[in-house]
C-alpha cells in the first residue's frame, strides 16, 4: 500500500483537499482539531447515512457497532485508504477484502493494557483473600468470620507471556512486595533483567517455583490449554490460578476440578471459551472461583485513552506513517508479487521454523545469494513475520513486523552475495540468541524458490532439500547406519506415519543429519524418547 504524501510546497498545500476522517460509532476522541484535517464525529451513524456519505471520506473510524463488510467497502470508493478500529478486536471488519481493496486498517490495542493488568492484579488479589466467596456468603446471611486468606507478600507469582500487559502486573505485584517469575522464551534477557523479573527456562520451571500464576499470551495454537491438568498439579498446594488474557489458556475443566479437589486455594477468571457463557456453564458453580464478564477494556481511562489513540494512528497514517496499530498488510502491487511471492512465503516459512528452533532471539541475519527477480527487502519482513508470529500480543504482518521486532530489541542485518554456489537464489536466515549465563546460540536455516515453491536447503551447516510443510522432525546423528531404522521403528510402534525424508551430512562418517515429515506432531513425551535412542544426538519437531 502507498500511503498518501504530505504535500511539501506551501502553494500546492493550497490546492490539496483537507483529508477527511468519519468517526460513526460511539467514543470519546478526543481533539478533533487537527491541522490539515477535517473529522466528522457522529456516534451511532446508522447504516445507510454511513453508506451515503462514506465515499466522501479518506478513513473511517468504527467500534464493534458498525459492519465494515463489503457492501460498506465498496460504497466507500476509490477515496477511503484508512478503517481504525477502536480497541483490540477487529471481527466487525472483513479483512480480507479490505486488504485486498488495498485499505490499511488499523485498532489500538495498547489502550487497555493498564486496565487489564490491574483486573488481573484484582482478580489474584481478590481470590487470595475469598472475596467472591464471603460476598455470597453475606449474602445469603451467612456471617462466615472464621475464613483465612493469605497474604500475597512474599509470596511467588508466576507470569506466563511478559508482554505488555504482563510486563505491567509484574510492576503491579513487584509492588505488593511479591517475588515475580516469568516463562517467555520469545522475550530477549534484557527485558527480564530491565523489570527486574527472574526467568524460567521452561513452564514446568515455572510452575513449580510459584504460589500464583496468571497467563498473558495470545491465544494460538501453541498456548490454547497450555494450563490443562497436569501443569496445575505441578502448582503447590493451596496455589492460585488468574485468567484475564484470552479464554482457554487455562483448559476450562482442568480448573474448575482443582479447585474442586482443594488443590487450588481460589481462581480468578474474566474470559470463557465461548462468550457469553451458557447457563450451566461449569463455571458458574464452581467453588472459590471469581468470575467478570471479559472486563479487561472497561474502564472510564482506557475507553478515553482507545479514542484518542485510534484516531492519531488514523491521522498518522493518513501522513504515511503505518507503524503503529496495523492489523492487517495491504496487498504488495501486483508486480511484486509476481516477481517475489514464492520468496514471501519461504521468508515466513524460515522464520516460523527458526522460532521454533531458537525464540527470544536478538540478532537476525538475513543473507540473499544471487540475483533475484525483484528487490529482496520485502522478504526480510516476511521473515520477520514469522518469527514474531504467535509471540506478541499484536499480529505481526507486512506493515509492523519491523517496529515489533524493534520493539522487542531484535536487530536486523541484511548482507548480499553476488553469487550462490548451488542455486540460483538462495535466502539464508541466521538468529542469534541466549539467557543470562548461557553461552550464545545461533540457528541457522536457508531455502530457495523453485518456479513458486519454497524448499528448504540448508539447516545448520548442512544441506537438505525438502518442502518446508507441515510437521518436521529434525535429527542429528554420527554418520553411521541404522539411525534411520531405529527411528522409523520407533514411530511405527506410535502409528506415526513418515510422508518424506530428506538427508545431509558435513563429511563422511561425520555428523549427520536428516529430516522426516510426519503426519502427525509427536508429543513432548515422544520427542524424549526419540532423543534417548543411541544413534540420534539431538531432535527438534517443527511446524512448517
Amino acid at each position: 500500500m502507498t500511503a498518501p504524501a504530505t504535500p511539501t510546497d506551501p502553494a500546492q498545500a493550497d490546492r490539496t483537499d483537507t483529508l477527511r476522517v468519519l468517526i460513526c460509532d460511539e467514543m470519546n476522541p478526543g481533539n478533533l482539531e487537527h491541522d490539515g484535517f477535517q473529522i466528522d464525529y457522529q456516534g451511532n451513524m446508522d447504516r445507510a447515512e454511513t453508506l451515503r456519505r462514506l465515499p466522501e471520506y479518506d478513513a473511517l473510524i468504527t467500534r464493534s457497532r458498525t459492519k465494515v463488510d463489503r457492501e460498506l467497502i465498496d460504497a466507500a470508493g476509490p477515496r477511503l485508504k484508512v478503517i481504525g478500529r477502536g480497541g483490540v478486536g477487529v471481527d466487525n471488519i472483513d479483512l480480507d477484502y479490505a486488504s485486498l481493496r488495498g485499505l490499511l486498517v488499523l485498532n489500538a490495542p495498547e489502550s487497555n493494557n493498564v486496565s487489564a493488568a490491574e483486573l488481573a492484579v484484582m482478580h489474584l488479589m481478590a481470590a487470595a483473600r475469598g472475596l467472591t466467596r464471603s460476598d455470597r456468603k453475606t449474602r445469603a446471611g451467612e456471617w462466615d468470620r472464621k475464613y483465612l486468606g493469605q497474604e500475597l507478600k512474599d509470596r511467588t507469582l508466576g507470569i506466563v507471556g511478559l508482554g505488555r500487559i504482563g510486563s505491567i502486573v509484574a510492576d503491579r505485584a513487584q509492588g505488593l512486595r511479591m517475588n515475580v517469575v516469568a516463562f517467555d522464551p520469545y522475550v530477549p534477557e534484557s527485558k527480564f533483567e530491565r523489570l527486574g523479573v527472574k526467568r524460567a527456562a521452561t513452564l514446568d520451571d515455572l510452575l513449580s517455583q510459584v504460589d500464583a500464576i496468571t497467563v498473558h499470551t495470545p491465544l494460538t495454537d501453541e498456548t490454547r490449554g497450555m494450563i490443562g491438568a497436569e501443569q496445575l498439579a505441578r502448582l503447590k498446594k493451596g496455589a492460585i490460578a488468574v485468567n484475564a488474557a484470552r479464554g482457554g489458556i487455562i483448559d476450562e475443566q482442568a480448573l474448575v476440578d482443582a479447585l474442586h479437589s482443594g488443590h487450588l486455594f481460589a481462581a480468578g477468571v474474566d474470559v470463557f471459551v465461548d462468550e457469553p457463557p451458557a447457563a450451566d456453564h461449569i463455571f458458574l458453580h464452581a467453588p472459590n472461583l471469581g468470575i467478570t464478564a471479559h472486563l479487561g477494556a472497561n474502564t472510564f481511562e482506557a475507553q478515553e485513552r482507545v479514542g484518542a489513540e485510534i484516531v492519531a494512528r488514523v491521522l498518522a497514517a493518513l501522513h504515511g506513517d503505518v507503524s503503529k496499530g496495523a492489523v492487517n498488510a495491504p496487498a504488495l502491487d501486483a508486480k511484486t508479487m509476481e516477481a517475489l511471492g514464492g520468496y514471501l512465503t519461504l521468508g515466513d516459512k524460515l522464520g516460523r521454523i527458526l522460532s521454533q528452533l531458537l525464540p527470544g532471539a536478538h540478532d537476525v541475519e538475513v543473507t540473499f545469494r544471487g540475483e533475484f527477480p525483484a528487490d529482496p527487502a520485502p522478504v526480510v519482513t516476511s521473515v520477520l513475520v514469522g518469527y514474531l508470529s504467535g509471540s506478541t500480543d499484536e499480529t505481526p504482518n507486512m506493515i509492523n513486523a519491523r517496529a515489533l521486532a524493534r520493539e522487542r530489541g531484535v536487530n536486523i542485518a541484511i548482507r548480499e552475495q553476488a553469487d550462490s554456489p548451488d542455486y540460483q537464489t538462495e535466502v539464508i536466515v541466521k538468529v542469534t540468541g541466549g539467557q543470562t549465563g548461557e553461552k550464545e546460540r545461533t540457528r541457522t536455516v536457508g531455502g530457495t524458490v523453485f518456479g513458486r515453491n519454497p524448499r528448504l536447503t540448508r539447516l545448520r551447516d548442512f544441506r537438505v532439500e525438502l518442502e518446508p510443510e507441515g510437521n518436521i522432525l529434525i535429527a542429528s546423528n554420527q554418520d553411521k547406519p541404522g539411525a534411520v531404522a531405529k527411528l522409523s521403528t520407533l514411530l511405527g510402534t506410535w502409528g506415526v506415519n513418515i510422508a518424506g525424508m530428506a538427508l545431509g551430512r558435513a563429511e563422511k562418517g561425520g555428523q549427520a543429519l536428516f529430516t522426516l515429515t510426519l503426519d502427525d506432531a509427536l508429543t513432548p513425551d515422544q520427542l524424549g524418547q526419540v532423543r534417548e535412542l543411541d544413534v540420534i544426538d539431538s531432535a527438534y519437531m517443527v511446524r512448517a
